[in-house]
């Protein structure tokens, strides 16, 4: 397989119906609905999904970056654990900038290829070998379409793997964040869950270089991701804002027009 193409949705649906994963089928549906294509890209060592609005390309690029969706379920790994709600896809498609979805390793029925396997989404969901795969799949997109700079965007724990990727990306200009469990060994602790042992945390992790603007967003009435957790990453450097009717998921549509106003310089 070419190490990037565009593929029709009707293969994502496909590979989401091999690995019996109906949030993948949910998740391409929802893309499809929104108008966005997709392609398969090539990480390192893995394949990534990702998907993309028809707009005019640019020198400034918009990556989005999904939530650990469902990992987990009654105690065991699930068999894909794909996000079901569209809420980032949903925040794209506001996005009047060029931007692109950039799924995770193993994510949107590829679970069942190897390397694979669930620890990638379990304990190991925020390892190096993610982080480098992200790293190398978005450098074939940069590479490919005259990119210069780059804004990431991730909601929960897309969020996480915003701050762990951007420092490897000499593109990336700014970093905007969602719910997202900076300090995942305190996330851990909060909700009695056992620490991700084999993933990197954001909290132990120096500083984001100075080039990269930074802006974190919280719900006020988040009980998944509290303020507190947020505000224990690496963000010295950056601003945290509190919004105190909004929770995990609501209502971050209404919101996004203002948020990414606020993300341009």
């Amino acid at each position: 397989m070419t190490s990037r193409g565009s593929v029709p949705l009707a293969l994502l649906v496909a590979l989401a119906l091999t690995a019996c994963a109906s949030p993948a089928r949910q998740l391409a549906g929802h893309a499809a609905a929104q108008g966005f294509r997709a392609e398969v890209v090539e990480g390192a060592g893995f394949r990534h999904v990702v998907f993309r609005p028809a707009r005019a390309p640019s020198r400034t690029l918009h990556v989005y970056l999904d939530g650990d969706g469902t990992p987990w379920r009654l105690g065991r790994a699930t068999a894909d654990p794909t996000p079901r709600d569209g809420l980032v896809l949903d925040l794209m498609a506001l996005d009047p900038h060029p931007s692109l979805y950039l799924g995770r390793p193993c994510y949107h029925g590829l679970a069942s290829e190897p390397p694979c396997g669930s620890a990638l989404w379990t304990e190991a969901r925020y390892a190096e070998a993610v982080v480098a795969s992200l790293a190398a799949a978005l450098r074939r997109i940069l590479d490919a379409g005259g990119v210069d700079r780059v804004v990431l965007f991730g909601h929960s724990g897309g969020g996480v793997l915003a701050v762990l990727l951007a420092p490897r990306i000499p593109e990336a200009a700014g970093v905007i964040t969602v719910a997202a469990n900076l300090d995942i060994d305190g996330w851990a602790d909060l909700h009695g869950y056992p620490r991700l042992s084999e993933s990197l945390n954001p909290a132990r992790q120096p500083p984001l270089p100075a080039r990269i603007r930074q802006r974190h967003y919280a719900g006020g009435k988040d009980r998944i991701v509290p303020a507190g957790i947020v505000a224990r990453g690496p963000i010295a450097a950056g601003t945290l804002r509190v919004i105190p009717a909004y929770d995990h998921l609501c209502c971050w549509r209404e919101l996004w027009p203002q948020l990414l106003a606020e993300a341009e310089p």
